[in-house]
């Protein structure tokens, strides 16, 4: 075990009174006040998240386009200057090798941010594959990344930002020239709650000052800093993928319902095959969402049973949820248990209870 990685705002925790855990080999906070209260700021108010761990490379070059088509399952042609994509990429039997966003700066020049575990082996994957015309660059320790997710979160950044209306980014879209505090950014209007939100990537030795002024100009909105804790049940409630959980090198996109970023249409790509195939033939087993019926909470890792006892697959996260108010899970089953309604068992404890298989996402926020 080496030492764990901190982020530019490791010091700035302790203020806020962080309880900090090793999260894939960094020093992250779980939690600063509570999971449930972090979550709710998050789903009422709006909350600040530090997500520096995050991977980020660099893609340039005449050929940057043709590459990363071949790199990624979904359609890039369909970006423009200042949008961004949400996609996999994937090994030649369709398993995942990450699920990421693309930037598109501008024609040629493209930033892709990567799951902080996966940063190493994503680089050397595309490294692997690189076209001659290509320049490929790990510049993840020049970036720190700020996620200010909750339905106050663009009346909270718009006291910070002066020169644009915030209002006029779509969601996926982003400003690549903006200013928060003075402090030049990328701001994008995207996250990983099921809130509205931005993620605001700035230059790491600017991020403690964001950090400082985004708390203070929503401190009357009530605006909290947040950990890992509450980015998971708020990812979870969504139905949001946690790689390592949702997808991973055995589980592909299709498998985890994120057929909206395949596009086997588009032309030749690394894994198109064996996705194409599950696209038309229907995968074998797929993600469901359960609810227990009978008392016990899923947990990662539980196995899942036909009514008849046949085991059908496991979950891969669970929790109760915060908004809901009960125990759910995601988990990945043989196909033919997916349909709405269908009982099954999860093993907690040894024992076999019941639940049933409920629509997803399990929490969608009303507009």
């Amino acid at each position: 075990m080496g030492e764990l990685k901190q982020t530019p705002l490791f010091e700035v925790y302790k203020e806020y009174g962080a309880k900090t855990i090793d999260f894939g080999g960094w020093e992250l906070p779980v939690q600063f006040s509570s999971i449930k209260e972090e979550h709710e700021a998050v789903r009422t108010k709006a909350g600040l998240f530090d997500v520096s761990h995050m991977g980020e490379i660099a893609v340039k070059g005449k050929g940057a386009l043709a590459y990363l088509q071949n790199m990624m399952t979904n359609d890039l042609s369909k970006l423009v200057p200042e949008s961004a994509m949400y996609t996999a990429m994937c090994y030649e039997n369709g398993g995942t090798v990450d699920d990421l966003i693309v930037y598109m700066l501008e024609p040629d020049d493209y930033l892709l941010v990567v799951n902080a575990a996966n940063t190493e082996k994503d680089f050397q994957w595309l490294m692997q594959h690189k076209e001659a015309d290509v320049q490929l660059e790990n510049v993840s320790n020049q970036w720190a990344q700020l996620a200010l997710q909750g339905p106050l979160a663009e009346a909270v950044l718009q006291k910070l930002v002066t020169q644009i209306d915030l209002s006029a980014i779509k969601f996926f879209k982003f400003r690549r020239d903006a200013e928060v505090a003075g402090v030049s950014v990328l701001l994008s209007r995207t996250g990983y709650t099921g809130e509205d939100g931005f993620e605001i990537y700035c230059r790491s030795e600017e991020a403690a000052k964001l950090w400082h002024e985004i708390l203070a100009a929503g401190k009357e909105e009530g605006v909290v800093p947040c950990g890992l804790g509450a980015r998971d049940t708020l990812r979870f409630e969504a139905t949001l993928a946690l790689y390592g959980q949702e997808l991973s090198k055995d589980i592909t996109p299709i498998e985890a319902n994120l057929g909206f970023a395949v596009k086997t249409n588009k032309g030749r790509f690394i894994g198109c095959e064996a996705l194409k195939q599950q696209k038309e033939k229907g995968p074998k087993r797929k993600l469901a969402g359960l609810e227990m019926l009978d008392r016990g909470i899923p947990r990662h890792g539980y196995s899942v049973y036909s009514e008849s006892g046949e085991k059908i697959g496991s979950i891969t996260t669970g929790t109760q949820s915060p908004t809901l108010k009960k125990n759910i899970g995601l988990a990945l089953i043989q196909a033919e248990y997916t349909a709405p309604g269908t009982d099954v068992l999860v093993e907690i404890r040894g024992k076999k209870l019941t639940a049933k298989i409920v629509n997803t996402p399990f929490y969608k926020r009303s507009n």
